[in-house]
């Protein structure tokens, strides 16, 4: 028994085929925006490339690039094919081409509802990959006179004034590591010799953070040097000065913008794909209904559509039994040609005199 089968007039084949073709334009849009939204994200990745580990966080703007430019290509030609469905001359030259078009519309679907997932999957890979990349760039932080690492210092600096935040994972991380250059150390003062003598890699740190992560909203001036000495500062406890400095990481921050840009982004897609999927349906009872016609000669006969022939259980059935002939098909040939090449050896005879 057919799955969804419905009788159509010639009435009922035009309707359909004009709002088929009237979807299919919509969904080119949605294509436009998809690849738009892909191409933003993009942007957005790339503003921020230099703290990020690798470019594995562009995959994800890649796909929807890719599923964009795929959904106005896939949609244009269904467009014109509901078009010319209107006229049963015309929709002779498509016919061979339907099944085979469906099957990759099929593909199409499947792969734009991974990406849909994949939207909402990658915050895992994008949390180690900012983690990463911001110790990198945290590292750099002082190499102002470096060729390639000269403009990390105001990369740094504009991301945590843009996004509030201070270091990795906290002010703290600013601790371990030397943030001011070598250039601007005095080396003949006591102070900076006993501190770069007093660490194991011979490295300048102090308990001090950059200007970029004082909350401008701090009641008193920011404090930025000496920030857990308590007694360097009057009435200044480090721990409950929570206006000070921004308290949050700057992994967090940039984790939180990107992965609910992403959760955004991916509920689109899903509803392109749920859209995606009813004008695939559409075009396949729209297909069916016109080849059941039973005379051609007469376009306003009724005629049946449907979106599998036999039921969901019959065709799964016939699917496996087709995947089993196949594998015993190679599994002859392999045995065949096993079979051509031992007769094929000549055996050796030895001759005793």
């Amino acid at each position: 028994m057919a799955l969804l089968k419905v009788k159509f007039n010639q009435k009922k084949r035009v309707k359909l085929a004009q709002g088929l073709w009237l979807m299919n334009w919509f969904s080119v849009f949605a294509g436009i925006l998809v690849f738009s939204m892909g191409l933003f994200l993009k942007i957005e990745l790339r503003k921020r490339s230099e703290v990020m580990d690798n470019s594995e966080s562009h995959f994800v703007p890649n796909s929807l690039i890719l599923m964009g430019i795929l959904s106005c290509a896939f949609n244009g030609f269904a467009g014109k094919i509901c078009y010319d469905s209107l006229d049963p001359a015309k929709f002779i030259k498509w016919k061979p081409l339907l099944k085979p078009y469906l099957a990759l519309c099929f593909l199409f679907n499947i792969l734009l509802f991974l990406v849909a997932l994949i939207c909402f999957l990658m915050r895992g890979s994008l949390d180690s990959t900012l983690a990463q990349g911001l110790k990198n760039g945290m590292k750099f932080y002082r190499d102002t006179d470096t060729p390639g690492r000269c403009f990390m210092k105001k990369t740094i600096d504009m991301l945590q004034i843009e996004f509030k935040c201070c270091g990795n994972n906290g002010f703290k991380d600013w601790f371990e590591i030397q943030w001011i250059s070598n250039r601007y150390l005095d080396f003949s003062s006591k102070e900076v010799k006993d501190r770069i003598k007093s660490n194991v890699d011979g490295r300048y740190l102090v308990d001090g953070v950059p200007f970029s992560c004082c909350n401008p909203s701090s009641p008193r001036p920011c404090i930025q040097y000496q920030v857990t000495n308590n007694s360097a500062h009057y009435s200044y406890d480090y721990q409950t000065e929570e206006l000070n400095l921004w308290r949050r990481g700057c992994r967090e921050a940039l984790l939180h913008y990107y992965s609910s840009m992403m959760s955004s982004m991916g509920a689109v897609v899903l509803l392109v794909w749920l859209f995606e999927m009813s004008v695939m349906v559409g075009l396949r009872l729209l297909h069916t209904s016109l080849e059941s016609i039973t005379n051609p000669e007469d376009p306003e006969c009724e005629s049946e559509g449907w979106i599998l022939e036999n039921s969901l259980k019959d065709t799964f059935k016939s699917a496996l039994e087709n995947l089993k002939k196949i594998g015993k098909f190679n599994q002859v040939e392999a045995d065949g040609e096993g079979a051509g090449e031992e007769g094929g050896k000549t055996p050796a005879i030895t001759t005793v005199s």
